[in-house]
């Protein structure tokens, strides 16, 4: 079958060699993978969750017992006081946006501390762009302090600039984002919250927590973050939720995003799921088994794609806290290849003939293989590249690992040819 796709015979060969190699990383991640399964089947009794709760309201939404359900169950999977999770918040972006904008006032100061963050968010903060709706065009200060060379915290610079600053919010990206830094560990998430709340308690830590659930047994606001937001076409909805994204920390937090998305006053008081409250759910059920089956996948294709001589990030045996997968292929012919051949092997238009284009928010034009049944969703299978230096890709998702396998293969046929 995989000859039928155009795929060399060698190529399989060093998948099957690849396999056999990666038997003890494969072992490891489904015994996080059945943690999690147990954990989310274990929020779901807790909260009594009945098929009734699949009922879905109109208008105001008053009274939505699925939708409150829905986020009782998230709080508890995040270990925080409450969350809020909508089909209204359209992307990991917007969510992240509601959080910031319910967080800070005019004259309060953000600290950045992996660096400057993903490409979408330096408008909504005002890095980028002329807007008049950003942060700082509030009067929100904003700075950002880059990782060690090593990709660590800078805990001594971050340290000395609270000591000089007073700051309100210290913000936190998981995942690389399109840079070629690994993700942070839950460890070294919760190592940099600890020293921060040890020497400015009042300091509230916010982590933008994209593609980075189910990866560990925790989640960063169980090691002490006050606040995270990801979104829903992303890991947590496991490939069935239609839309939507997630908050989720300390009460106070949650309701002041809550009276961003709705009104001051009305909250999460108000807002009807439109129906998806079965979906949302099922996809949470079925999460901690599509983001394992995503990550073998990345680990096979950074194998192979190692093996034939490339950079990869992160490393074979470097601990993951994200399901991406990037490869350094320094030349753009080879990034639109490679995207070409991970569109070619989607189930949902697949023909399609990819070109880059000027995404909404993105400092480059961006190619993206997306052959997916819900629009955008990156833990289906997909591929996506600012066309810059050094010409990074990132491959992600894959619902099944026999889909994510086989746009690894296709992905580095194209570029083989």
């Amino acid at each position: 079958m995989y000859e039928s796709f155009g795929i060399p015979r060698s190529l399989v060969n060093l998948k099957e060699t690849a396999e056999k190699a990666l038997r003890d990383e494969f072992n490891t991640l489904d015994t996080i993978k059945e943690h999690n399964q147990l954990k989310v089947i274990k929020a779901m009794q807790t909260h009594r969750l009945a098929e009734y709760d699949f009922n879905w309201t109109t208008g105001y939404g008053y009274h939505d017992i699925g939708r409150d359900k829905v986020e009782s169950i998230y709080g508890t999977l995040m270990g925080t006081e409450d969350a809020l999770v909508r089909p209204q918040i359209v992307s990991g972006t917007h969510a992240i946006s509601l959080a910031l904008w319910g967080v800070l006032r005019p004259g309060d100061h953000m600290l950045c501390i992996t660096g400057e963050p993903y490409d979408t968010l330096r408008e909504v903060i005002g890095t980028r762009g002329a807007t008049d709706s950003s942060l700082m065009a509030f009067g929100i200060a904003f700075h950002a302090l880059d990782l060690t060379r090593e990709g660590q915290f800078d805990e001594a610079g971050i340290l000395q600039f609270l000591m000089k600053q007073q700051v309100k919010m210290v913000y936190v990206q998981r995942s690389g984002g399109y840079s070629t830094r690994g993700a942070l560990t839950i460890q070294m998430i919760g190592d940099i919250i600890k020293s921060i709340k040890n020497h400015h308690p009042d300091v509230m830590v916010m982590v933008d927590n994209c593609y980075g659930e189910f990866i560990e047994i925790l989640e960063p606001t169980q090691v002490g973050a006050d606040l995270i937001a990801g979104s829903l076409i992303k890991n947590p909805g496991g490939g069935l939720a239609l839309s939507g994204g997630y908050i989720a920390g300390k009460k106070e937090w949650v309701t002041r995003a809550a009276e961003r998305l709705t009104a001051p006053g009305l909250a999460k008081e108000v807002g009807t799921t439109f129906g998806q409250t079965r979906s949302v759910l099922q996809g949470l059920f079925l999460a901690p088994g599509v983001v394992n089956a995503a990550l073998k996948g990345a680990l096979l294709l950074g194998y192979m794609a190692q093996s034939l001589g490339y950079e990869i990030v992160p490393k074979i045996k470097d601990k993951r806290s994200d399901i991406i997968q990037g490869i350094v292929l320094k030349d753009p012919l080879k990034v639109r290849k490679f995207c070409q051949g991970v569109q070619n092997a989607a189930p949902v238009d697949a023909h399609v003939h990819l070109e880059p284009w000027a995404m909404p928010g993105y400092q480059s034009p961006v190619i993206m293989a997306a052959g997916t049944f819900v629009q955008g969703s990156s833990i289906e299978l997909s591929a996506d590249a600012p066309m810059r230096e050094p010409y990074t890709v990132y491959f992600q998702g894959g619902l099944t690992y026999e889909h994510s396998k086989l746009g690894a293969l296709m992905g580095l046929a194209s570029i083989m040819e």
